[in-house]
């Protein structure tokens, strides 16, 4: 987002990440050091590139472009991998080649972090472990990402979202009460982890800025995700079984969704205060000389029961009407449960210029979500829409020193692939 004045340093100003990760946890990861200015270098596997580049659909045509790089599916371009790959340049080098692992350390040499998120094992099997890493440059950040992390009975084994989600408690209280487990919309851990891995580096680089010295950090996505049970894990630290409560929180009531004349709408009174003027905002003033109502405790104890009263009230206005009395005039936390689409086009998500577009080399205009971060004396935000497959690769190369004749012998010897 940042602000008008455009002639302020971003933060990561001056900052190389090198990034070998695919789809989410890791992309988001760099993405988030991108946001902050940081000049983000996706290694990508020549003509297919990131997986997420062939998820779908949607995905947006490119037909009739004819610049540098290329879709990596025959379909177009795909907005979700948009999404966590804005400011970044592609480069496609074959790893599996001594011609494109020596052109992948001559970046890594000149780098300030490189990320990956390869099974453990894989990076060294690769040769691009952290050692082999630091023998080229030493004061190198290094972050892994992986599952389960590098050590434990586990540690081998594949992962996804889904299995941490499972595997992390999440699964087992998110739904109705009476329901089935239920997997939280978004890849909730994926963007856990992402956000836990930007911030070790982030820690890395002020430490390597105080003592001079690089650093590893490694991490799991499971460890990434416990960490966010908080309410949760206090009961069962006290030997209680957490359990799916729906829309319900186990320490506050009310505090949830209620259904309304033409939708939802969401009511969170977190202390005595707020419940006593949200009876009176909504006409219901008998709730509070009713002992099951008189405390939050009684109310957590009580909850179906209030559940019952205040759905019965809450459904005689529509959403809209419902948050100009309670939100607007009397400013009580009340808010209506969007869909995906209004929570993107509202009037305060305009306002504050969330929501913009960049322009896309072949895809043309399009959407972007900012990051939340403003600093009153640094710039932040995106300027740069997400590149196709390898529209990078020759310019990356030449600013780290290579010139007509080194690339072409680099392709000749499939570091890099042909161009089409």
């Amino acid at each position: 987002m940042g602000t008008e004045n455009t002639a302020r340093d971003r933060i990561l100003d001056g900052i190389t990440v090198v990034d070998l990760t695919t789809f989410v946890t890791g992309g988001f990861a760099t993405l988030m050091l991108a946001n902050q200015g940081a000049e983000v270098i996706k290694v990508e596997r020549p003509g297919a590139g990131d997986d997420s580049r062939h998820s779908g659909p949607p995905f947006v045509s490119t037909e009739g472009y004819d610049g540098p790089g290329r879709s990596a599916s025959d379909h177009g371009e795909s907005p979700y991998f948009w999404t966590v790959n804005y400011d970044k340049k592609s480069v496609e080098l074959n790893l599996k080649s001594e011609a494109g692992l020596n052109a992948l350390f001559d970046l890594i040499e000149e780098a300030d972090v490189v990320v990956e998120n390869f099974r453990p094992g894989t990076a060294e099997r690769l040769g691009v472990g952290y050692e082999n890493v630091r023998a080229v440059n030493e004061d190198v950040v290094y972050c892994s990402i992986s599952a389960f992390g590098e050590t434990g009975p586990w540690s081998a084994r594949p992962g996804y979202d889904l299995l941490v989600q499972g595997m992390s408690g999440i699964m087992s209280v998110t739904g109705p009460e009476d329901g089935d487990p239920a997997k939280v919309g978004l890849p909730q851990t994926d963007l856990i982890t992402a956000m836990w891995a930007a911030f070790g580096i982030l820690g890395a680089l002020y430490r390597r800025e105080r003592t001079g010295e690089g650093e590893r950090v490694e991490l799991g996505m499971l460890d990434a995700a416990l960490p966010w049970l908080t309410k949760q894990a206090a009961k069962a630290f006290v030997g209680e079984a957490p359990g799916r409560m729906g829309t319900k929180d186990p320490v506050i009531a009310p505090y949830q969704s209620y259904p309304t004349a033409d939708g939802y709408v969401n009511v969170a009174c977190g202390n005595q205060k707020l419940w006593e003027e949200f009876c009176e905002g909504i006409g219901r003033e008998d709730l509070l000389s009713d002992e099951r109502f008189t405390s939050n405790p009684d109310r957590v104890e009580h909850m179906d029961e209030l559940e019952a009263e205040l759905s019965a009230t809450l459904r005689e206005r529509p959403t809209d009407e419902w948050v100009d009395l309670l939100a607007d005039e009397r400013g009580l936390p009340v808010g209506p449960v969007y869909e995906v689409g209004e929570a993107l086009d509202n009037e305060q998500v305009n306002a504050r210029g969330v929501v913009r577009t960049l322009e896309h080399p072949a895809a043309g205009e399009m959407p972007v979500i900012e990051h939340p971060l403003n600093f009153t004396s640094a710039e932040s935000g995106f300027e740069e829409a997400p590149p196709l497959l390898g529209e990078d690769t020759e310019s990356v190369l030449r600013a780290a020193g290579y010139d007509d004749h080194d690339i072409e012998a680099l392709r000749e010897a499939d570091g890099i692939p042909d161009r089409e």
